[in-house]
């Protein structure tokens, strides 16, 4: 499978490729943004963005505003191609995950752990109260 290459000049395209080598989903930026996946994704097809909100999604994707500038596929290939210490840098990758992704996985097992939790404390009151 060929990966795509981004255009020169192209932002949107830029943080894009960023953010799916970061490994986050569109929603995850849209909720750090305050914005709808749907307007991720035509930012993601923006050739310019504004100074602000490029401000924003670097910070959200931890780089630089001048790293999304200046992101260039080739150099990014190469640097992972020519490193020696691969298996330091596999692993560190395999570790990678969206604190706020996390967060809501924790907070939907609590809800469905407190769910079940109600749903025996009710079974046992029922079955008390028919004895």
């Amino acid at each position: 499978m060929e990966i795509p290459k981004v255009k020169a000049n192209h932002i949107g395209k830029k943080i894009e490729r960023i953010r799916e080598l970061r490994g986050m989903k569109q929603d995850t930026l849209a909720h750090g943004l305050g914005i709808s996946q749907q307007a991720v994704s035509k930012m993601e097809q923006s050739k310019e963005i504004d100074d602000e909100k490029l401000l924003k999604v670097a910070e959200i994707l931890g780089v630089t505003v001048d790293a999304i500038k200046n992101f260039n596929e080739d150099s990014v290939l190469n640097l992972i191609q020519n490193n020696n210490d691969n298996s330091a840098n596999n692993s560190l990758i395999a570790y990678q995950f969206n604190p706020i992704e996390k967060i809501v996985e924790l907070y939907e097992r609590l809800l469905t752990s407190e769910k079940q939790k109600v749903e025996l404390l009710e079974s046992l009151l029922k079955n008390k109260d028919k004895k």
